[in-house]
This record gives structure tokens, C-alpha cells and sequence, in this order.
């Protein structure tokens, strides 16, 4: 007999909070937000109305910044991170907010690394307290940490569609390179979660064909919404049918916040700098060393490992890496719930930074 498959490919019906994958003390921490069990459908999809789909957005934002404050509330924060706000003109000519952290004292110089936070490249804010303590973790080990307030699709800092985002992040990415010295960096990563993964590639691949690549020591990109795929749930991205429902929606809330991003007026765009799965080997080569982490019961897993063996056939170092048993973004969300997996993340990050 045949194993059954694993997630919904196996039982269709099959909730969260039963998969035998789950780590299972992430099931209280899911279930105070009811995210243990199939959300409620959602009121909007790829095909809504725009008006509509930035409202669901603005909704949406308030929920999770709720999310990441409650999650992260019950553990103490690290000593010793010094923090400070830089303002810096993008290349539009509008204002960036930066963010930097770093150990309070240090004499440097040390790895500077570029954050560009979750939320679908549409909804969140660089400046909640959910981004705030991640960023203190990571400063907290040796580094300084610099998040970037980019313009979204939606939500308060919107609406601003592609390409503004990847704009102010590869503008942050480029002041943080020409200002290593006075930073006291010793060179510059970009990473990311989420849409912040699509960005922090997507400002690589920027770089690669702007000329500028070299400035950038490493990416290392976690749980990557990186294909436009989720109208479709391709056979070749099994996970986002697998893993549907688990934590994100794929084929309506996935598909609703895509399409406020890439406004493409022919339909879902393929375009590389929006949706890194579809650069062509030829484009990637060049690019610095990346880590490419997933989440086991992610519907996302499966787009992060097809960029991670296209980045191998470019001859790109990469290392691929799997959080087993957690949901989307679980080890960098759920730090009381599953603290020694937040860290292992941190930590890994922090290896990362030094050895690029």
C-alpha cells in the first residue's frame, strides 16, 4: 500500500492543528489567533476589486500586528542593543526610514545586515514591536541590523505597487554599502521573511543587473512569497496544496495581496524582480552566497526550494534549509512558544554574517 501523502495532499479535510508534522507547542500559540483550524474564507481573491482588496489589507495588517506583539510578549528582551532612526532619500526621491541596532559599545567593525520585513511586500510596518525585538535578536550577537521602512501595496504605507518597494530596499541596501565605514560594517547582507524574502532576493537580482552586486556579501532569505503561483497551485509547487489553509490562504488571501502589489493590467506578471521563481539560471549567476530557509508545513516550501536549486544550477553557493514541524515564518514569530527554534534561526543568521 501506498503512503499516504503528507497534509492535504493526503486528507484534504485535514486541520492544522492535527497534522502529525506540527510542532506541537505551536498549537496553543496558533489557536489564541484560531489558526489552528482553517481560517474563515476570505472575502477577497486575486480577482477582487482593488478598492476591496486594500481594504481586506488594511484588516488584515491590524491582525497580525497583534499577532507578532502577543507572541513575543512573555520573553525577556536582550541587554546591551543600542537603536537609532536614519532618514535617507530613495531613489524616487522620497523618504526612507531606516532602522539600525546594533551592540551597545561595540568597536566594530562588524557584519551589517539589511532587514526587509514580512507582510506580502503589501501590509506591516519595519517599526512594530514584533520587527523591533527581531532585530534586537539579531544585534544582540554581534550585529548591526538596519530595517528599512519600504512603501507597500497596502495597508498604512500604501498603496504603492511594485516596483516601489524593491526600489527603497535597494536603496537602503546601496546606503548601507556606501556608508559601511561610517557604519563601522564590515560588509552587508540582505535578509528577509516572507515578502521581506522576495525582497531581500529581489534587491540581489536588482543589483546583478545594475552593477552594484558586489556590494552585497550574502542573502539569506526565509520562507520566500516568491512565485505569483497561487491561482493556480501548480503540480511542480505541491506545498501550496499540501499545506493550503495552514496559516495562509493560498488561493484568495495569497492571490488578493498579490495582485495589489504587481498591478500587471494582462494578469499575474512573471516578471523576475516581482517574483524571483521565474529568473532564468542566466540571471542568477553572479549572485552572492544565499541561504534559502523554509518551513516544513509552509504552502510557500516549495517555491523557496525550486529558487534554491535554480540559484545551484546558476553555480551560486546555497545552502537550502528546512524548520521542520512549523508553519510560515514560525521561527521567526513564535519566540515564547518555541524559543530554542527562534534562535537556532537567529543563530544561523548570525553564522551566515560572519563567515560570507
Amino acid at each position: 500500500m501506498a503512503a499516504l501523502q503528507p497534509g492535504r495532499l493526503g486528507s484534504p479535510g485535514l486541520q492544522l492543528r492535527d497534522d502529525p508534522r506540527l510542532d506541537p507547542r505551536l498549537i496553543p500559540a496558533l489557536a489564541m489567533f484560531e489558526l489552528d483550524v482553517d481560517p474563515p474564507e476570505s472575502p477577497v481573491d486575486g480577482d477582487s476589486p482593488v478598492e476591496a482588496i486594500l481594504e481586506f489589507a488594511g484588516v488584515s495588517e491590524e491582525g497580525f500586528n497583534q499577532l507578532g506583539m502577543v507572541t513575543t510578549g512573555e520573553t525577556p528582551p536582550p541587554d546591551g542593543v543600542a537603536r537609532s532612526t536614519k532618514t535617507i532619500k530613495g531613489v524616487d526621491d522620497n523618504d526612507i526610514s531606516l532602522y539600525i541596532h546594533r551592540p551597545e559599545g561595540d568597536t566594530g567593525p562588524l557584519p551589517c545586515v539589511v532587514h526587509t520585513h514580512g507582510g506580502g511586500m503589501v501590509i506591516l510596518e519595519a517599526s512594530n514591536p514584533a520587527y523591533n525585538r527581531w532585530r534586537d535578536e539579531l544585534a544582540a550577537t554581534g550585529l548591526i541590523v538596519i530595517g528599512v521602512e519600504f512603501r507597500n501595496g497596502g495597508g498604512v504605507l500604501g498603496p504603492h505597487p511594485f516596483p516601489a518597494g524593491l526600489n527603497d530596499c535597494a536603496s537602503a541596501a546601496q546606503w548601507a554599502i556606501d556608508n559601511a565605514e561610517a557604519l563601522g560594517a564590515s560588509k552587508v547582507i540582505m535578509s528577509g521573511e516572507s515578502g521581506g524574502g522576495n525582497l531581500s532576493i529581489a534587491t540581489a537580482l536588482k543589483a546583478n543587473q545594475d552593477g552594484w552586486v558586489d556590494g552585497i556579501a550574502g542573502v539569506y532569505a526565509q520562507c520566500p512569497y516568491i512565485s505569483n503561483a497561487y491561482h493556480e497551485y501548480p503540480k511542480e509547487l505541491g506545498s501550496l496544496t499540501e499545506n493550503d489553509n495552514y496559516f495562509l490562504d493560498v488561493g484568495r488571501q495569497m492571490a488578493a495581496l498579490a495582485a495589489i502589489y504587481d498591478t500587471e493590467e494582462n494578469g499575474p506578471s512573471r516578471n523576475p524582480l516581482a517574483w524571483p521563481h521565474y529568473a532564468e539560471v542566466d540571471e542568477l549567476r553572479g549572485l552572492p552566497p544565499h541561504v534559502i530557509s523554509v518551513n516544513e508545513l509552509d504552502p510557500l516550501r516549495d517555491e523557496g526550494l525550486a529558487y534554491y536549486r535554480k540559484l545551484l544550477a546558476a553555480g551560486v553557493p546555497a545552502v537550502g534549509r528546512m524548520v521542520m514541524g512549523t508553519t510560515h515564518a514560525a521561527d521567526c514569530i513564535f519566540l515564547d512558544a518555541i524559543p530554542d527554534v527562534y534562535r537556532a534561526t537567529i543563530g544561523d543568521i548570525k553564522r551566515f554574517a560572519d563567515l560570507v
